[in-house]
């Protein structure tokens, strides 16, 4: 356990008041949190976590413009709405979910002495997909995230990062919060 391990579970906190909230705010935290944990990560040998804070840097400004922008291409759009995702786009999410795991699960293992190359690979996978999902403003993002979260939770724990497991177990339980909330927030808006 280390400081960085407590400031990144604070900025983590935060993160998920606002995402509960759907606050385009959330995208400061996001860009924050893994920045910070890169130290953590690689400190652990958590190399995938290590190498996906990266992307969630890079994702948070993609989901920072979309949320802004509504996912238009003009300036003058309104914030994107709360949606379902597309049945279209469920086979892809798969396809994508399963090349990612199976690639970091193979260099984890061929390249690295991790010793979890499965589930960080798992992990990392399931969390490239549900924060695309995220940013594209889909409810269904939170179902991922609660199994991602979920598996996670038990990964910091066995990798002795307690603070961060116990962060985790809180996003799977804002997870399921936030998901009912969001189905609210959309049906609102479906119905003026």
């Amino acid at each position: 356990m280390n400081a960085l391990e407590i400031v990144g579970t604070a900025v983590g906190v935060v993160y998920l008041v606002l995402e509960y909230r759907a606050s385009a705010w959330l995208w400061v935290a996001s860009i924050a949190m893994p920045a910070i944990y890169l130290g953590v990560y690689y400190e652990a040998g958590l190399y995938a976590d290590f190498c996906i804070s990266v992307y969630y840097i890079i994702a948070s400004i993609y989901g920072l413009v979309c949320w802004l922008r509504g996912g238009a291409h003009d300036d003058t759009a309104d914030e994107v709405p709360i949606t379902r995702t597309p049945r279209r786009i469920y086979a892809p999410l798969a396809a994508v979910f399963a090349t990612i795991f199976v690639l970091i699960g193979y260099i984890l293992s061929r390249y690295t002495d991790s010793n979890v190359p499965v589930a960080d690979a798992f992990t990392t996978a399931l969390s490239i997909v549900a924060m695309w999902m995220l940013a594209r403003k889909y409810v269904e993002q939170w179902l991922v995230w609660i199994v991602a979260d979920v598996a996670c939770a038990v990964l910091y724990v066995y990798k002795d990062l307690w603070f961060t497991g116990g962060l985790y177990l809180a996003y799977a339980v804002i997870a399921v919060l936030g998901y009912r909330k969001w189905k609210l927030l959309m049906l609102t808006d479906e119905n003026g």
